[in-house]
């Protein structure tokens, strides 16, 4: 066996306990019963018929708004693969693949540059719960090329949907995923990411609507020197299940991952779950990477669940940490601003918005910011968290 022959086998011979196997074959991600270590968190009677299979003709509607440079057109699931899109790692993913009918492609050309107020939108629609809807998007962005992509979930529907982005050598990406559903929507989402040579990209997920919203995104290099930046806000009400689970796939050397999660929770039986997960294989010399997940628990009756792991295989690292913390608001923090005059709920809006700000200016997309801030403020009216 030659040098080349047992690298590879070294990189695709380790499994993540948190991950599974890559496959397009629907047999090798049977229907989850709820006790495997990927599923134990999530509320499958909730899913409404998400895990069956059943091919629908229901679709979301689209509005786009596509900057000169980036074009936007149908392609087969076959023609998606031969792009080097990342395989299916769960039943959902894999659903959306065989499901789907073929996939959109968003292209942004080599070398294009778009300023971060100009970025490529995509709107998805869902008009009713009633509707099992598939989906199956590719962004690839080329070689040299600099781009924001922001896509947007509102109204209603039962979705799966799984989203490769190909980031080309020497790119820089920015994509932002806003899930703002009405309450009784069950999205299940597959965000899988390549990074190109000395490439960087940014993901945000942002989820806020929704009864059941779990999103998994995962990271992979296809040469040394790319880096990766997973950043997510979230906000639970009573009821909602809010899931994230993050993957970072360090699979070549001179890598760099970080990962950055924030959520509020209020309301009775509000839950949040947030997986990490980190993988450095034997050939991943040299990488740097860092994860970290933080809640702030408004109200009794709520639970976070979050679990930060990391599974190494080289010594050879130049750094590697994670953390996880879940708390409520800080008593001195309150009393600081109440000393000085300001109303209970109003010195919680401003120890809310000091949790989320900095997380929001990361995500670095303007013409969005503004919305979400507004967006939580509203979150956080619908409880009455103390009086004055």
């Amino acid at each position: 066996m030659t040098a080349v022959a047992d690298a590879l086998e070294t990189v695709t011979g380790i499994e993540s306990h948190l991950n599974p196997p890559p496959s397009y074959d629907l047999a090798d991600h049977p229907v989850p019963h709820g006790r495997e270590e990927i599923w134990r968190f999530t509320p499958l009677k909730r899913l409404r018929g998400l895990l069956d299979g059943e091919a629908s003709d229901a679709r979301l509607t689209w509005t786009t708004e596509l900057p000169e440079g980036v074009t936007l057109r149908e392609i087969s699931a076959a023609e998606a693969r031969e792009l080097g899109e990342l395989a299916p790692n769960d039943r959902p993913s894999a659903l959306a693949v065989q499901n789907a009918g073929g996939a959109v492609l968003v292209d942004v050309a080599s070398e294009v540059e778009l300023s971060d107020d100009q970025p490529v939108v995509l709107r998805l629609h869902g008009e009713s719960a009633d509707d099992v809807v598939w989906g199956h998007l590719v962004l690839r962005v080329g070689a040299f090329a600099k781009a924001t992509i922001v896509v947007v979930h509102t109204g209603s529907a039962r979705y799966a949907a799984t989203t490769s982005v190909l980031v080309g050598d020497g790119a820089q990406v920015n994509v932002l995923t806003l899930q703002d559903w009405d309450d009784d929507a069950v999205h299940l989402g597959r965000d899988a990411i390549k990074v190109g040579r000395d490439a960087s990209v940014r993901h945000t997920a942002v989820s806020f609507g929704g009864d059941v919203v779990r999103l998994h995104a995962n990271v992979e290099y296809a040469a040394p020197g790319g880096e990766a930046e997973l950043l997510g806000l979230y906000f639970a009400d009573a009821g909602q299940h809010l899931e994230h689970r993050l993957f970072a796939d360090h699979n070549q050397p001179k890598t760099k991952s970080n990962v950055s999660y924030k959520g509020a929770l209020q309301g009775q039986g509000a839950h949040t779950v947030w997986i990490g997960n980190v993988l450095i294989r034997k050939v991943a010399e040299g990488i740097e990477t860092y994860e970290e997940n933080r809640n702030l628990v408004l109200t009794d009756g709520c639970q976070a669940d979050s679990v930060p792991n990391l599974e190494i295989e080289t010594g050879e690292i130049e750094g590697a940490g994670h953390a996880s913390t879940t708390a409520r608001f800080d008593d001195e923090q309150l009393f600081y601003l109440r000393s000085r005059g300001v109303s209970e709920s109003e010195a919680r809006q401003l120890v809310l918005h000091g949790f989320f700000a900095d997380l929001i200016r990361k995500a670095g997309v303007p013409s969005i910011a503004d919305q979400l801030t507004q967006t939580v403020e509203a979150e956080l009216a619908k409880n009455m968290l103390g009086s004055d």
